[in-house]
């Protein structure tokens, strides 16, 4: 079958064929009574659109937008906040008539890595090693980029939370409750092999903020590290922490996913939550108010970060930026609920 042009529906039509090209991309330059009639000779004839490749060609852009993660898909997408913040970026993009594409890291030595060969008009970049040789693709692309829960670049906007405020009110809520043996729980990664706080910026803040209202009052806290998934990993380090003589009485974790996993295996060994043991989250997630009792965290604006990072990236895009790349820093707020309490006795 010959395909459909739009030369075969301004042929059949009996018009040129830049007015059916405006049917399609300028209808308010047609009547409706004709712009109707090339679209049900479109329709009839099988035309399914101009082509994409050739639109994005003669535009100069895509009309997407690339979303770098470092983590597989299915990882994200068991994560509340990262699938609440995908969620949030691609609605804004939606808004701006764009779409997103997702980018998952790529063998430097593969046929086929995203960030060197999809075609895309700009990139946000969440949470990625800074390492990741795919940020050095996007870069050498000169494409406008956002880094989102990252150190900022000093080339690229950058979207982040105020990691160390929120952890340090939550260390002083448990501080306030008369706490002296404080556990955390906090990611794998933030740790290099002498124990002092690397890469990953939200563990790193979080811990530094922790640390800020514990060091003060004399806290030494027995910090642990577990990786993100599966959660039976989270759980062992917990149980670790918790299955000892002289075990905590608070725990302040990375997420509300690594506090729930606690606050499970506290259950198992028979310790009430928050008679025995006050359990203290992160993210202020849909898990927080799931679980009984009800989980005290940091307040984070998860959709607010993916909306500033459209907005910002938008920005450059358009060529609207400042000549010094903004640094967006979203507020944080304690959330008290019923996982906390004084120590026994």
């Amino acid at each position: 079958m010959a395909k459909v042009t739009l030369q075969s529906i301004a042929d059949r039509v009996g018009v040129s064929r830049m007015t059916v090209s405006n049917a399609f991309s300028r209808p308010d330059q047609l009547s409706a009574e004709l712009r109707e009639r090339i679209l049900a000779a479109a329709d009839e004839l099988g035309y399914v659109g101009p082509d994409p490749a050739a639109r994005a060609l003669a535009r100069g852009r895509t009309g997407s937008v690339g979303l770098l993660l470092t983590d597989e898909l299915s990882e994200a997408f068991q994560d509340a906040v990262a699938t609440e913040f995908l969620t949030s970026v691609a609605e804004a993009l939606n808004k701006e008539g764009l779409a997103v594409t997702l980018l998952t890291s790529g063998s430097p030595d593969g046929p086929y890595v995203p960030a060197r060969d999809v075609a895309m008009d700009g990139a946000i970049v969440y949470i990625c090693d800074p390492a990741s040789p795919d940020i050095d693709w996007l870069e050498r692309r000169g494409l406008p980029l956002v880094s989102v829960d990252r150190d900022p670049s000093p080339s690229a906007p950058s979207i982040n939370v105020a990691d160390r405020d929120g952890a340090r009110a939550a260390a002083q809520h448990v501080v306030d409750l008369g706490h002296r043996s404080v556990g955390i729980i906090t990611l794998e990664s933030s740790f290099d092999v002498e124990g002092q706080p690397t890469a990953n910026r939200p563990a790193r803040e979080r811990l530094l903020g922790w640390r800020e209202a514990l060091d003060p009052v004399g806290v030494e806290p027995l910090v642990r590290a577990a990786k993100f998934r599966p959660h039976l990993a989270v759980e062992d380090i917990a149980r670790e922490l918790l299955d000892r003589p002289d075990r905590p009485t608070a725990v302040l974790c990375f997420s509300d996913a690594f506090a729930v996993a606690t606050m499970r295996v506290a259950e198992s060994l028979g310790l009430r939550v928050p008679e025995d043991l006050s359990v203290v989250g992160y993210d202020d997630s849909p898990l927080a108010t799931a679980v009984r009792p009800q989980l005290t965290t940091v307040h984070q604006e998860v959709s607010s970060k993916g909306h500033e990072a459209v907005r910002t990236l938008l920005g450059r895009m358009r060529g609207l930026a400042d000549t010094e790349p903004e640094r967006v820093l979203l507020p944080t707020s304690l959330v008290i609920r019923d996982s906390t309490a004084p120590p026994a006795g």
